[in-house]
């Protein structure tokens, strides 16, 4: 379907493109999902770009030809410090990009409109687009200040990133914000044709979601020192709830992205990438409207006494992810106060204030004993950035009934009301 779409997008019969004027509003043509949920290409403004050739912008700036190794027997990163490691996996830092275009007049108000003369063209303007739009979404609805997204992120369009410990090869179908660079990686695609992942602006919205929480959760830290120093010991809860966290809030925030889409709010943000190919069961396990998620003992149990290595190794981290946002979904719709939960959450990353401190403030103050940093603990920033009581009581209720967070633990925490007292969906696993 998508490469019909770029064919006749442009198979026009039109003269070669030419460099045109970058200076912002650039009105172009992207691959955006239209309100019946196809691919198609849809006539968008740039806002934010200042090289729309070379793709550069205050939100994002390609780069082509990259080369990333991350292998652990290299010497040199063995040597490398937080400030050298970049260096150490690039490579090759690659080159700016060059899209062409061909400018033709809009017939309904005859502005000039640039078309992508190519695939790369029409993949790597759409992906500078979602990237407008996610961070679009981080500034409006999450409140999130302009400072907060400095410096300016790379994007690596079609990298070649090899992953040693695991495959001599470069990966493919993958969309990833890697903040040991402090940079998005675009890999080509292979299975995913439907349509690729840079075109899906929820799943590119996944992904900045991640640069947000580095930047706020994390402190802008490339090697985020809780997560690095937890990492060391074994069990590891921590940071095994920290991955999950930051894996379910980015998959909330996708969701959340896609209500300001013509197609609506989605779910199912993952189905038009991942449905019909090798990685249909993804959108099933990711789907946030499910409400039968429930915490088992078994990832109970793994997310105390795993360490890091097995714990992402089987894929925990995405499973308590999908569990939080499922929460945070169910809570925020049965409210009908989705934006303002977006908010309180993305508020409860970085909090300076004594009584309400964030979840950076958490994990410094207790990075000599992650044990500390149970659960209840690491979600009660949510909690204490919801102001409104009665959105507040349906988050602790999700939150008690599909996380399994005792009752009792939340109210002497101080962060849930009396009248919070869960649901019945999902059975106690303590009994």
């Amino acid at each position: 379907m998508l490469r019909t779409v770029i064919t006749a997008a442009v198979g026009l019969g039109l003269a070669a493109g030419c460099a045109p004027d970058s200076e912002a509003p650039v009105k172009v043509s992207v691959l955006a999902r239209s309100s019946n949920g196809q691919y198609v290409p849809t006539q968008v403004e740039l806002t934010t770009i200042e090289d729309v050739v070379g793709l550069k912008g205050t939100v994002g700036d390609l780069q082509g030809g990259a080369r990333i190794v991350i292998d652990i027997n290299d010497p040199a990163l063995n040597n490398a410090t937080e400030e050298t490691v970049a260096d150490v996996l690039l490579k090759k830092s690659g080159h700016d990009v060059k899209a062409s275009y061909i400018s033709q007049k809009d017939e309904k108000t005859g502005e000039d409109v640039l078309w992508p003369a190519d695939f790369h063209s029409w993949n790597m303007v759409t992906s500078y687009y979602n990237l407008e739009r996610a961070n679009e979404y981080f500034r409006v609805v999450g409140n999130v200040k302009t400072a907060d997204f400095e410096p300016v992120p790379k994007l690596y369009y079609f990298p070649e990133f090899i992953q040693a410990q695991s495959s001599k090869d470069p990966a493919r179908d993958n969309a990833i914000f890697y903040p040991v660079l402090q940079s998005f990686m675009v890999l080509p695609f292979d299975q995913i044709q439907r349509a690729p992942l840079p075109l899906n602006a929820a799943v590119m919205a996944h992904e900045y979601s991640h640069l947000v929480f580095n930047r706020l959760a994390y402190a802008t830290q490339s090697l985020p020192r809780s997560l690095s120093l937890w990492a060391q010991e074994s069990p590891s809860m921590g940071a095994n709830i920290l991955k999950g966290l930051d894996e379910g809030l980015a998959d909330y925030h996708a969701y959340g992205a896609t209500c300001r889409s013509p197609s609506g709010c989605d779910p199912r943000f993952l189905a038009s990438s991942f449905d019909g190919g090798p990685f249909s069961a993804v959108t099933d396990e990711r789907d946030l409207s499910r409400g039968d998620r429930c915490m088992s003992a078994l990832l109970y149990t793994n997310m105390l006494n795993q360490d890091l290595g097995g714990w992402s190794g089987a894929g925990n981290e995405y499973k308590l992810g999908t569990l939080l946002a499922t929460a945070l979904y169910q809570a925020g719709r049965s409210s009908g106060q989705e934006a303002v939960l977006q908010r309180a959450v993305v508020a409860s990353y970085y909090d300076t204030t004594p009584a309400t401190p964030g979840i950076f403030q958490l994990t410094e103050l207790f990075l000599g004993d992650q044990t500390r940093f149970e659960l209840a603990v690491a979600l009660s920033p949510i909690l204490t950035h919801i102001t409104d009581l009665e959105l507040k009581k349906a988050v602790c209720n999700e939150f008690i009934d599909h996380l399994q967070i005792p009752r009792g633990r939340l109210q002497e925490l101080g962060v849930c009301p009396a009248s919070a007292t869960g649901g019945a969906t999902c059975p106690n696993i303590f009994q």
